[in-house]
């Protein structure tokens, strides 16, 4: 096995599921790191249980390149493997295991660049910024932005490796999820129309979701370079209702917008604030306490770099290859894009068709080709870029 194998190894073991802690994982990668001189600042979650890792080989008063990749992974309940997924297997080439696409393949390329970093005489840093929580909307890696925001020195360019195949990808939608709470007035089913069905009130409300969704596909903006060129609308979940004979007085709708970078994902949100005010003010007709609340559940923007900014040739001058994508996956590169104005791509091993799936895998080629790519990064870095 390679070092980044090994490493990798030792990283599927970890059982980072995001509803579980990831510290025993980010504890072990600082120690690893320790071990080749690296020091590591850890940002515990409030709860202590989770954190995100940050580290740097080289001079930190200057400009660098940071590697983001995210720790935690999806659950594997109710899903049909076939291998362990939480040890890492080998067949023709492949390497099995829940993250091996997503993303610990690219961490443990990551970790092992560093480590053979941390041997040569930098000019210019080498950054490491791993997080929880992506998983679950980007919401952990705010603290580690935090912590760059407030740094003197920001990197000059930021490659946040999920899985592309080693395509340099320019962009991704934004997302917005959205709760909808909506209340109406319980009765006998009997005696139906003296209530207010909350979940017939949430399906009026999905009616209004489907059709801003079809003006956004017959009028809005597009971008061919995506699978779906357009932005989003989706209702993924709905509960309401305890009986059977019981009118519910309480629904709730999980709804999300993917939105392009053109696009205004709080203008479309207002659009549908709009929708459900109307459909409760014609409720409060009959029930005065009918209500539509909404709650944002997390948001995070998209990423839209130029194909021709510095950073794509930067990039594409480490992997050789001349090509660009979008990628339909959010990724936490809008973030350090927006938030901190550092210019990023997407570039990693494995394909996203592999991940979250039973028997998720990385291929050692595509291993190979990371490290590639980051030895002649570390190669740039010795150099001063």
């Amino acid at each position: 096995m390679t070092e980044t194998e090994t490493l990798l190894a030792r990283l599927i073991a970890f059982p980072t599921v995001s509803r579980d802690p990831n510290r025993q994982l980010i504890d072990w990668v600082a120690e690893t790191l320790a071990a080749a001189g690296i020091e590591s600042r850890i940002i515990p979650s409030p709860c202590g249980h989770k954190a995100n890792l940050l580290a740097t080989i080289g001079p930190g008063d200057r400009p660098g390149v940071m590697l983001s990749g995210h720790t935690d992974v999806v659950p594997v309940d109710g899903q049909d493997w076939t291998r362990p997924p939480f040890e890492l297997t080998e067949g023709d080439g492949l390497l099995y295991g829940r993250g091996t696409a997503d993303m610990k393949g690219f961490v443990a390329c990551a970790m092992a660049a560093a480590r053979a970093a941390a041997g040569r005489r930098l000019a210019a840093p080498l950054h490491l910024a791993f997080s929880y929580d992506e998983e679950l909307g980007c919401l952990g890696v705010h603290s580690l932005i935090d912590m760059l925001d407030a740094a003197e020195v920001r990197p000059t360019f930021c490659i946040v490796g999920e899985p592309t195949s080693m395509t340099v990808a320019t962009g991704h939608k934004g997302k917005v999820a959205i709760r909808a709470t909506c209340r109406g007035r319980e009765a006998h089913s009997a005696l139906a129309p003296t209530g207010l069905n909350a979940i017939h009130l949430a399906c009026d409300l999905v009616a209004a979701i489907r059709a801003e969704q079809a003006r956004i596909e017959a009028t809005g903006t597009r971008d061919g370079d995506y699978d779906i060129a357009y932005t989003t609308l989706h209702a993924g979940r709905i509960e309401g209702g305890v009986a059977l004979n019981i009118v519910p007085n309480r629904a709730v709708l999980d709804w999300e917008v993917r939105n392009l970078a053109e696009d205004d994902a709080a203008e479309i949100v207002d659009r549908i604030r709009a929708a459900a005010d109307a459909l409760v003010a014609g409720a409060r007709r009959h029930a005065p306490e009918a209500a539509i609340e909404f709650e944002e559940l997390f948001a995070y923007p998209g990423l839209g770099t130029g194909r021709e900014a510095e950073v794509v040739r930067f990039v594409q001058g480490l992997t050789g290859g001349n090509a660009t994508i979008k990628v339909a996956f959010g990724t936490e590169g809008g973030l350090f894009s927006a938030r901190l104005g550092v210019p990023t791509v997407i570039c990693g091993p494995g394909s996203m068709t592999q991940g979250h799936k039973p028997n998720e895998f990385v291929s050692r080629d595509q291993l190979g080709r990371c490290d590639a790519m980051l030895a002649r990064l570390v190669e740039r870095l010795e150099a001063g870029l």
